[in-house]
C-alpha cells in the first residue's frame, strides 16, 4: 500500500515562522509538557498543580500557565468567591498536545537506559 507524500508549505530552513519550530519551541519550555500532562484528567487549581508536580516554584509555573494560556493550550477560570479560586483547563488544542507528550514519555520509557547516566 503506497502512502501519498504529504505536502508542506515551504518555510526555508528553521524560518521563524514555521509551525513546526513554533511548536518544537513549546517543548524548549522545561515545564510546559509537565503541566499539561498534569491537567490531563481536569481542571486544577495553582497550589493543586505545584504540589503534583513538585520542583516547580510559584513564579515558573505561573509564567507557564500564562505561556500555555497566551497560546490558546489551556484556559483560566477565576471565581467570584472569597478568597478568590482560579483553576487552570486545557482547552482542545491542549489535549491534542498530550498525544506527543505521551509518544515523547512511551520514548523515553524504552530508551531510558541511555537516557539516565550511569553513575
Amino acid at each position: 500500500m503506497e502512502t501519498a507524500a504529504v505536502k508542506y508549505p515551504n518555510y526555508g530552513d528553521f524560518a521563524a515562522d514555521c509551525p513546526a519550530r513554533a511548536a518544537l519551541d513549546l517543548f524548549a519550555h522545561t515545564w510546559l509538557p509537565v503541566v499539561v500532562f498534569v491537567l490531563r484528567d481536569g481542571p486544577m487549581r495553582p497550589s493543586q498543580l505545584q504540589r503534583a508536580m513538585g520542583g516547580v516554584s510559584q513564579k515558573v509555573l505561573n509564567d507557564t500557565l500564562h505561556l500555555l494560556e497566551q497560546r490558546g493550550m489551556l484556559v483560566r477560570r477565576r471565581y467570584r468567591e472569597a478568597p478568590p479560586r482560579v483553576e487552570y483547563e486545557l482547552t482542545s488544542a491542549g489535549r491534542d498536545l498530550l498525544v506527543p507528550i505521551l509518544a515523547l514519555g512511551q520514548w523515553a520509557h524504552r530508551h531510558a537506559s541511555h537516557l539516565v547516566p550511569d553513575d
